[in-house]
């Protein structure tokens, strides 16, 4: 089960960026929406240099499965 729909359209980096961003949105708090932000950022920072196509869907392929664990884990806590 993907977060939101159109996880299985991402397939660029902007794409993935732009989807967390909106994942990020649904969280419940102010605090939760700020501090996931600053995490898909600063993971954005860390593999910009990346430019290796399967290494890429690799960690786009990543990204979507952590953002299904944590939208999952704030609807348990409601």
């Amino acid at each position: 089960m993907a977060p939101l729909p159109g996880a299985e359209l991402v397939q660029t980096p902007l794409q993935l960026y732009r989807y967390l961003l909106r994942c990020c949105r649904q969280l419940p708090t102010k605090g939760a929406q700020e501090h996931y932000k600053h995490a898909v950022r600063q993971g954005f920072r860390v593999h910009s240099d990346e430019d290796n196509p399967e290494r890429i869907l690799q960690i786009i392929k990543r990204a979507i499965e952590d953002a299904d664990w944590i939208m999952n884990k704030y609807k348990k806590q409601n």
